[in-house]
């Protein structure tokens, strides 16, 4: 479904991602792990257009999107659910998840999406009245989420989704993460937890200074002495 190869990005002259080549098979839940400041985050916003690469290129369903704008990359069927949430604290949830349906396809059929959402996150549907800035960090990443998948995406990438909440909240998240698999909807993961992580993962590439240095099944990476040492505290 998508197609990482030989991707270089940079800040100005420091390079933050260096020969990147990855795949990413429909239905598959893929990981990205690696400290803060590995590049993670830097290839999210490069698959969704908003950085652009020095060389290389990235295709989705065969078609190479690496010069597309966001907007056309999110009706192609890609949806970005970054880092912190990003919420509009000045709106309400419903119109928070609305924004979320801004292309034309996605828009016709927003109150059908709505619904869908409010069936994953039935909570929401209580706070639809509500103001972002007042809920919870768990109730915020629910609606972050929620937001993602108005765009009915074919691929969703999240960015850290645990951050800012409760450990126990991270298997809650996860297991959303598996039911978006159920329904047809390809992941790809950006994750701090690396063991909670790699269990769920179907595969898994490790990076460390903007570098691909590992990759394999999750449930193999987990018994790699590299990544016990380095990311588990083993």
């Amino acid at each position: 479904m998508l197609e990482v190869s030989n991707l270089d990005v940079f800040y100005g002259k420091s390079q933050a991602l260096r020969d990147i080549s990855l795949k990413v098979n429909e239905r598959e839940i893929v990981a990205l792990v690696g400290a803060n400041g590995a590049g993670k985050t830097t290839l999210l916003n490069t698959i969704s257009g908003a950085l652009r690469a020095a060389s290389g290129s990235v295709e989705f369903l065969g078609k190479r999107i690496d010069r597309l704008a966001p907007d056309t990359i999110v009706q192609l069927g890609i949806s970005h659910i970054p880092e912190g949430r990003k919420l509009f604290t000045n709106m309400t949830v419903r119109e928070n998840l609305e924004l979320g349906a801004y292309i034309s396809k996605a828009w016709k059929r927003k109150e059908e999406t709505i619904e869908e959402v409010y069936q994953l996150f039935p909570v929401l549907k209580e706070r639809a009245r509500q103001s972002a800035s007042k809920l919870s960090g768990g109730e915020g990443q629910m609606v972050a989420i929620g937001r993602g998948l108005m765009s009915s995406p074919r691929l969703c990438m999240f960015d850290e989704p645990s951050y800012g909440l409760a450990p126990r909240l991270l298997s809650e998240v996860l297991g959303v993460i598996k039911r978006l698999r159920e329904q047809g909807i390809t992941i790809l993961l950006v994750e701090q937890n690396v063991r909670q992580t790699l269990e769920t993962a179907d595969r898994a590439y490790v990076l460390e200074n903007g570098q691909i240095v590992l990759e394999g099944k999750g449930e193999d990476l987990l018994q790699d002495e590299q990544v016990k040492k380095s990311y588990l505290g083993l």
